[in-house]
């Protein structure tokens, strides 16, 4: 890293240099996790809001503004992590920027509930642009610092701040029969504009950190399902006439978050992360695989109101809150770092057992024979794994 300029020596800052992409010993930073931290929060109420959607019946109207905030979450997440994996410098501005992203999490978590209730978008977009803009800010810092990456880093902070105030404009039209129409075309203008910036220059992310960080947050969103299998538990105490179906869920919940587990590590990703498409594609797919795993949890919770009589849902509805999500999260990491890897059979056995978790919410006993289906997967996986070594 080059020596700081007494301008910025005299504030405490140093240039935004790029980070060595095959640096030893990476590692996610203490930030790193306290901003996972905050943004789980905000991924964990954005869960709730869908669970009480759930119950209630309202499945198909409250799925859409899910996704829809699970993206500024999500979006604004995985910008800071691979912009952090290539230019931290961990000075003073750089902590209050990102801690400004977290603050901005929180207002997104905060109208999370009126987002999703009366289609009220207005506090998830203040957050959202309060994080997007703080990323601004870091671009334009690595535009100063790195005169190697000064284009992409001006296409990364013009093309961001133009998105902005577009997303000011859906708000303020808030157009009838329009709203997911503009959603969907300003979400893509979102996610081109890292296609866009980097054709000037790819930023040195590491490959190890990246997955690291990836790791960590998919561990954190199991979490919370491992905390729904929990309440089952604490249900059971006060609910004795559930008390069977209620240890069945904390059950079968920590067997399939145990089986989410395995199948994310179930083999190295790094790799993935070797070319720009590669990158891209691993980066883009993960939307699938932590919406799904924030859904799965708020499932759970679904099938914890419906066996203590909270919920009206038919019995393979219910289910089906919990079994889609397990089997989208599935599929998910089979595309996105298993199929390459594993013989054909073995591919079409994890696709056939992913999408005969999704339908076991039809069988009776459709929790367990979830959980079946999973144990068999990570059999599956362990077996071609043993054969491979």
């Amino acid at each position: 890293m080059s020596a700081p300029t007494p301008l910025l020596s005299r504030f405490g800052l140093v240039p935004m240099r790029p980070r060595d992409p095959s640096e030893p010993h990476r590692a996610a930073s203490g930030l790193e996790l306290f901003f996972d931290l905050v943004f789980v929060v905000s991924v964990s109420i954005a869960s709730q809001n869908l669970h009480h959607f759930e119950t209630e019946g309202r499945i198909v109207s409250g799925v859409g503004p899910y996704l829809m905030v699970f993206f500024a979450i999500w979006w604004a997440w995985m910008n800071f992590t691979w912009f952090a994996s290539a230019f931290d410098t961990d000075d003073w501005l750089y902590r209050v920027t990102t801690i400004v992203q977290m603050a901005g999490a929180l207002v997104v978590a905060a109208g999370a509930g009126p987002a999703m209730e009366r289609g009220d978008f207005g506090l998830v977009v203040l957050g959202y642009i309060v994080m997007r803009l703080a990323m601004v800010i870091q671009w334009l810092r690595a535009a100063a610092g790195s005169p190697e990456f000064r284009a992409t880093a001006l296409r990364y902070a013009v093309g961001i701040a133009g998105v902005q105030a577009l997303w000011v404009l859906w708000w303020l039209t808030d157009v009838d029969g329009l709203q997911y129409l503009g959603f969907i075309v300003l979400a893509a203008a979102e996610l081109a504009i890292p296609v866009w910036a980097q054709r000037a220059g790819f930023t040195p992310s590491h490959p190890h950190h990246i997955t690291e960080r990836y790791g960590l947050f998919t561990l954190i969103l199991l979490g919370e399902s491992i905390l729904a299998s929990a309440n089952a538990i604490i249900d059971a105490i006060d609910h004795s006439d559930a008390l069977a179906p209620l240890l069945t869920i904390a059950v079968t919940g920590l067997i399939l978050a145990s089986g989410m587990w395995w199948v994310y590590f179930a083999r190295p990703q790094h790799e993935r992360l070797a070319t720009a498409r590669g990158s891209f594609v691993f980066g883009y797919v993960h939307y699938v695989i932590f919406a799904a795993a924030g859904a799965f949890s708020a499932g759970i919770e679904v099938a914890i109101d419906h066996d203590t009589h909270q919920s009206n849902l038919a019995a393979a509805v219910a289910a089906a809150t919990t079994t889609v999500p397990v089997a989208l999260f599935v599929l998910g990491i089979w595309f996105l770092a298993l199929r390459d890897l594993l013989p054909r059979w073995a591919n079409f056995a994890v696709v056939l057992l992913a999408t005969a978790i999704a339908a076991s919410a039809l069988a009776p006993f459709s929790l367990v024979f979830a959980a079946a289906l999973m144990i068999a997967a990570v059999v599956v996986l362990e077996v071609t794994r043993l054969r491979q070594v």
